[in-house]
């Protein structure tokens, strides 16, 4: 595993080496096209801040916020949220997680961010659309990471602690509803895609 995650770091290096533009843009210059969203409802400081309603994308926001740190598994969960169900533009959350990392590099942020924009290096990225609720069930199945970073839901059961707004009196107070429903979004970006392609050929 080290040795993989290294390697990645010397491949991004080098790509941004070759191409030092690709710090802050599209490496596939075609998906420069792709629709995307401006600021509107204050979505991009709800993700900053954690208060997107879906836990595992606030507990990983907050705790980068508290320690400049989080998983790469929450890394790329929180990434996909902004891009794929917020439709805003990488380079924004590029530019929050250098300014709070601790292990910030600029070209493995940069690219990482592109690998889950659909932007990047990979080949056919963009159809990975993380499911936040699916994500948080698999990778913190009793909400042990969630209970840690978003107290507002400490006391809930397991079975709801990914979707605080199934619950029977639904989210506890002071926490938020969902920001956006992501199944409509995964659509929209799908679309968005389709559409960018569709015009492209």
């Amino acid at each position: 595993m080290l040795r993989s995650e290294l390697a990645w770091r010397e491949f991004y290096a080098d790509v941004l080496f070759q191409r030092p533009d690709t710090a802050r843009r599209n490496l596939q210059r075609t998906m420069d096209g792709m629709e995307l969203d401006g600021e509107t409802g204050g979505r991009f400081d709800a993700w900053r801040n954690g208060r997107t309603g879906y836990p595992i994308v606030d507990a990983g926001m907050r705790q980068l916020l508290a320690t400049g740190w989080m998983h790469n598994r929450v890394r790329m969960i929180v990434a996909s949220f902004l891009v794929k169900d917020l439709h805003l533009p990488w380079q924004w959350g590029a530019r929050h997680f250098m300014a709070h990392l601790v292990d910030g590099d600029l070209a493995s942020n940069s690219h990482g961010w592109q690998w889950v924009a659909g932007t990047g290096t990979d080949a056919a990225p963009y159809f990975r659309v993380f499911n936040p609720v699916s994500q948080g069930q698999r990778f913190d199945p009793d909400g042990a990471y969630v209970r840690r970073w978003v107290p507002e839901l400490a006391e809930l059961p397991v079975a709801v602690i990914h979707a605080p707004w199934t619950s029977k009196h639904g989210p506890p107070l002071g926490y938020p509803p969902p920001l956006v429903d992501h199944a409509t979004e995964r659509e929209d970006a799908l679309r968005r895609y389709g559409a960018l392609r569709a015009s492209s050929r």
